[in-house]
């Protein structure tokens, strides 16, 4: 039998079997940690800078040491789990989240916060990226970007209650609470793990020593058509993730909205991301992950300069600033799942380690955005405005020259 039947085979048993829709919910948590290592404390920021005597750049900035943390992070997963297989790996990165979670809410500086939220985020990523490259183990081509977006579809709900339940938890019991939360969350996901299937079989497994296959990553950072669908996702991250830092301190001290109420202004927004993964999943068979890559770029970028107006004129108060974004996070369901199953496309036999430079060049990224919104924090929502215009124009740049088919759409 060859390779293709085999992960064929392996795909249709999965798909097959009784348990098949379980394994897929398991998978969609761990894709979920991304969000809801994040997610949960937005409410609980402005108060952590008060009890941390830190101010809101500071404060931002735990946010952009977690992406170091969770883009760096993959780089080592992906050529482990590769090697070793999917759960084992998993399971050392839900130790290192757990770790990391009880390390935050134990923290008594700023300084300390960023720290553990690195080792939180290494352990993060793992979740993340290997989610993937399991969908890439059972699904190939079309299929597999379906089924990314199906997960994703499911995981969304994470950041949509996310800031509703850490609104609550953090009247209710403080911002400390927010982590000992995700420490039990951490530790039931790993039970849960261990009752799917390894997904990588050792017949299948790449025996190279881990030297080897991190510079391997050389080859793939050479390969145009990866890096092409890699920096397309890099520069939505930008601004997405200039949209997660910035959005707690613009509704909350800009607009004046209740820790509880911002939790239904962002659960708005990230709904539109849901609805879009779900049209993904129905029209990406039909017309493939290229074309809805590419219309959704456009619709992307045209939303980021409605942002960027809007965040610079003020025109329509809160409403205004939250339709146009409504739309630049739906985008996010016609992208990200396409572009990381068309990278991943190119090198199935790697896809471990095409998932994990994906990952870390996308949420690199937003190491940029988060970090450039912190730094040039105005107290309005300019500096994010301007940062998800930047971001529209990167993304139209990257399909344009480096997958070189913005003349399909």
């Amino acid at each position: 039998m060859s390779e293709q039947e085999n992960i064929l085979s392996d795909a249709q048993v999965v798909a097959a079997a009784p348990a098949g829709w379980y394994v897929l919910g398991v998978l969609s948590l761990l894709m979920g940690f991304g969000s809801i290592s994040t997610d949960l404390y937005l409410p609980a920021m402005p108060a952590m800078g008060r009890a941390l005597g830190a101010d809101a750049g500071m404060i931002e900035l735990t946010i952009s040491g977690y992406l170091i943390g969770f883009s760096l992070g993959q780089l080592l997963w992906g050529p482990i789990s590769d090697r070793y297989g999917r759960r084992p790996s998993v399971s050392a990165g839900l130790i290192f989240f757990i770790i990391g979670s009880a390390g935050c809410a134990l923290s008594r500086t700023a300084e300390a916060l960023i720290a553990w939220r690195i080792v939180q985020a290494i352990g993060a990523c793992a979740c993340v990226a290997l989610s993937r490259a399991m969908v890439r183990d059972l699904y190939q081509g079309n299929r597999a970007a379906q089924m990314l977006s199906m997960l994703m579809t499911i995981m969304t709900i994470a950041p949509i209650l996310g800031p509703l339940v850490g609104g609550q938890i953090v009247a209710l019991a403080g911002w400390r609470a927010v982590f000992w939360s995700l420490v039990t969350v951490g530790a039931l996901t790993f039970v849960l793990l261990w009752s799917i299937p390894e997904t990588l079989p050792v017949r299948r497994r790449n025996m190279e020593s881990l030297g080897m296959a991190m510079r391997y990553y050389g080859e793939l950072l050479r390969h145009r058509k990866i890096m092409g669908y890699a920096i397309t996702g890099g520069f939505l991250y930008v601004g997405l993730f200039a949209y997660v830092a910035g959005t707690p301190f613009i509704y909350i001290n800009y607009y004046h909205v209740s820790e509880q109420q911002f939790g239904f202004f962002w659960g708005i927004v990230i709904a539109g991301a849901t609805v879009a993964n779900l049209i993904n999943a129905k029209l990406v068979v039909r017309h493939g992950y290229d074309r809805i890559l590419l219309m959704g770029t456009v619709v992307m970028a045209l939303a980021a300069f409605a942002v960027a107006w809007t965040a610079g004129t003020g025109w329509g108060g809160i409403w205004g600033l939250v339709l146009p974004l409504f739309v630049y996070i739906s985008s996010i369901g016609f992208i990200v799942a396409n572009s990381v199953a068309g990278a991943m496309t190119c090198f199935p036999e790697r896809a471990g380690a095409v998932s994990a430079l994906v990952g870390a060049i996308q949420y690199g990224s937003g190491i940029i955005g988060s970090a450039l919104v912190g730094l040039l924090a105005d107290g309005t929502p300019w500096p994010m405005g301007l940062i998800l215009g930047m971001s529209g124009v990167g993304c139209l740049l990257s399909v344009s020259l480096l997958l070189g088919k913005i003349n399909e759409i």
